[in-house]
């Protein structure tokens, strides 16, 4: 495998060492050519080396927007640059998703296999999203729940017979448009009344016939949850 340099950012001694040594005896195709505890011993290392990748801690000096703005700096000032996270925020999901956001090559949290040469060398051949273990099985968890989510949804929408009109009345109901706001929607050609006879014709389908009695579009809506016709994650208005 091809050699290449490495600047390792970690503010812990004894995380460091532990990291050198990971790159001495598993990953000896890399060299590590400098090393930085804090931001500014980093930029400055920077001046002087230079590296094909940084392997970035997020949490420095106690801070973990520290590492987010490192990250974020390098992509737009050093894009050729590989940033790999090595991070012992085991549980901030969104740390990891802003470092993800400001150009991380990838994410090792540190459990699980730690740094492997495989993930290394991953990043360094152009792989974008490079995770370990861990954070493996957290994506996939959330994979399997959000298509999962989208199958009960699309089931729902053809068990009631949910056409584009009935849900975009019933997501604006949520979003707390009245039926006179409805009808200046672009994407909805009813009249105020037509609205109140769709809206009827919902509660038909939605509730049993002992279930009826009084339901309001509050009511409607909540219903709507329930069956998952609507996505709570996804309420955008049309344009009007």
């Amino acid at each position: 495998m091809d050699k290449f340099k490495v600047i390792i950012v970690e503010d812990v001694k004894l995380e460091l060492k532990g990291t050198e040594e990971i790159f001495r005896h598993e990953i000896p195709n890399a060299e590590v050519i400098g090393t930085a505890m804090t931001e500014s011993d980093f930029w400055t290392l920077l001046e002087s080396k230079t590296p094909d990748m940084v392997l970035l801690d997020l949490g420095l000096g106690g801070s973990t927007t520290i590492g987010i703005d490192i990250c974020s700096r390098l992509h737009k000032e050093r894009p050729e640059l590989k940033v790999l996270i090595f991070t012992g925020e085991v549980l901030n999901e969104k740390l990891w998703v802003d470092a993800l956001n400001a150009g991380a090559d990838g994410i090792i949290l540190k459990t699980g296999e730690l740094l492997t040469a495989v993930d290394v060398q991953a990043v360094m051949e152009g792989k974008r999203l490079v995770f370990n273990h861990p954070i493996l099985e957290k994506i996939v968890k959330r994979f399997k729940h959000s298509v999962l989510a989208e199958q009960r949804r699309q089931e729902a929408i053809i068990n009631y017979d949910i056409d584009e009109y009935d849900e975009r009345l019933l997501r604006h109901l949520a979003l707390g448009y009245t039926k006179e706001m409805i009808t200046n929607l672009k994407a909805m050609p009813f009249g105020v009344k037509s609205i109140e006879k769709r809206q009827n014709e919902l509660i038909n389908r939605l509730f049993r016939t002992d279930e009826r009695t009084g339901v309001n579009a509050c009511r409607l809506v909540t219903r709507a949850f329930e069956l998952r016709i609507l996505d709570i994650d996804n309420l955008e208005p049309d344009e009007e």
